[in-house]
């Protein structure tokens, strides 16, 4: 539709996030990859696709069913019931859910402090749109954010405050001056969104040390703690893995966040959100916290697909509850990916005695994401350039943040792609720099 057209609407009748950058970030994204599909992409964070199995969607939905009869004892009719019928809104896979936490994560949770939602997108904003209660209510979150936390509190009204994050991965006397910045200026902050493991977009982590110290300014502070953990599985190393904000909480700050689409399947489109804050209601009763998002979620999506929950719910059965397990191959790619992304840029851009680095990169313990720093502007324009002109596609690191400074960095993401196609990308990106560098691209 063109402007010259007749129009029912105009962007000021509709919700002022509508118009903001952090809902568009996401289909422009898509739109270029969408122009440019013979472009290599290490722009997606979509998880491996050589590992897709259709048929073991069936089998994981027929052990789901199995466990139901057999284990559960429920009649094959109300079995039949539980996976083709309106559900249970709360979900009917949380008691794997939570047996999922005690087995890889070390969380005891009572599984109905688990509300299993459509994505971890929709935890999020149930958890928003509950913790936003009044005009003056703010939400902090670690610098540079993912733009899905960001988008989803536009849409509750609810700003968002940025913490510096910083090589540790959360800058704590950052954290500590918001809190008092903002109560001091009337406002009340209700918590901090973060993600402690291979954070996207960063790649950082934060040091278990660093961690329990976190936990005691959220205590002093008197501060909820959002943790969002979709890769926390995917470390390059065999070592223990750190423990999470929520398998250390004691006083129960913590709403963990957790997501199947990297460790599953994302076209289950199923995640989840461990929510144990003890709520006293105006009757004087009692309850999670789980139940008060279970009521908001019940007016969004009512419930969960319970044949999207049965094929997760399966998947944790065949591995005995351990996603630790199931990822075993999975692990293992986006491990090789890393390094071979690593390598490869060191390979490509190799220092110099004679002058500074001119390019720079994180090289991170785990996950998806690596952000390289170049010293010019980063933008969209830029970014369409490099899909037509060089046929490489990558993520401006502007998006991440909540203003209009230019950025000089763009991310890279290794989970979709192949080594071969890493060399690929990387010889254009480079081509790309390079001709930025020496003036013959504008």
């Amino acid at each position: 539709m063109t402007a010259a057209e007749p129009v029912d609407l105009t962007v000021a009748d509709l919700h002022p996030a509508l118009g903001d950058p952090a809902l568009t970030s996401m289909n422009f994204l898509n739109e270029v990859s969408e122009r440019y599909p013979a472009a290599v992409s290490l722009a997606a964070g979509r998880p491996y696709e050589e590992f897709f199995d259709l048929a073991a969607v069936h089998r994981h939905l027929d052990t789901f069913h199995r466990h139901l009869v057999d284990d559960l004892g429920h009649p094959p009719e109300q079995a039949r019931r539980l996976l083709l019928q309106y559900g249970r809104t709360k979900g009917i896979v949380h008691h794997l859910i939570a047996r999922n936490l005690a087995v890889d994560e070390q969380i005891t949770v009572d599984p109905e402090a688990v509300v299993v939602t459509v994505g971890c997108q929709e935890a999020m904003f149930l958890v928003l749109r509950a913790l936003r209660a009044g005009p003056t209510d703010v939400l902090l979150a670690v610098a540079p954010t993912y733009v899905g936390l960001t988008g989803a509190a536009r849409l509750v009204d609810l700003p968002v405050w940025p913490v510096a994050g910083g090589s540790s991965g959360v800058d704590l006397a950052d954290l500590t001056l918001q809190v008092r910045r903002a109560r001091a200026a009337g406002l009340r902050p209700r918590g901090c969104y973060l993600m402690p493991d291979f954070a996207n977009p960063s790649g950082v982590s934060i040091d278990t040390a660093h961690r329990r110290r976190l936990l005691e300014v959220a205590a002093e502070e008197d501060l909820l703690l959002l943790e969002d953990n979709p890769y926390g599985l995917f470390h390059l190393d065999d070592g223990p893995r750190p423990p999470t904000l929520k398998a250390l909480d004691t006083e129960r700050r913590v709403i963990y966040l957790g997501s199947f689409a990297k460790t599953v399947l994302p076209g289950a489109r199923v995640g989840y959100v461990v929510a144990d804050q003890r709520v006293a209601g105006a009757d004087g009763q009692i309850g999670p916290f789980a139940d008060h998002l279970a009521m908001i979620k019940s007016m969004v999506t009512v419930n969960t697909s319970p044949i999207a929950q049965a094929v997760i719910g399966g998947r944790l059965l065949e591995h005995g509850c351990s996603l630790v397990a199931a990822n075993g191959r999975e692990r293992a790619a986006y491990a090789r990916n890393m390094r071979h992304l690593v390598t490869g840029l060191t390979r490509r851009f190799p220092d110099r005695p004679d002058r500074p680095a001119a390019v720079r990169w994180t090289v991170p313990a785990g996950g998806f994401f690596v952000v390289v720093t170049v010293p010019f502007p980063v933008d969209d324009a830029l970014l369409d350039r490099s899909a037509r002109d060089y046929g490489v596609l990558w993520t401006p690191m502007a998006h991440f943040y909540d203003d209009t400074a230019p950025v000089r960095a763009l991310r890279l993401s290794v989970s979709a792609v192949t080594p071969e196609q890493i060399d690929v990308g990387l010889d254009r990106l480079a081509a790309l720099i390079t001709d930025r560098l020496t003036g013959r691209t504008g």
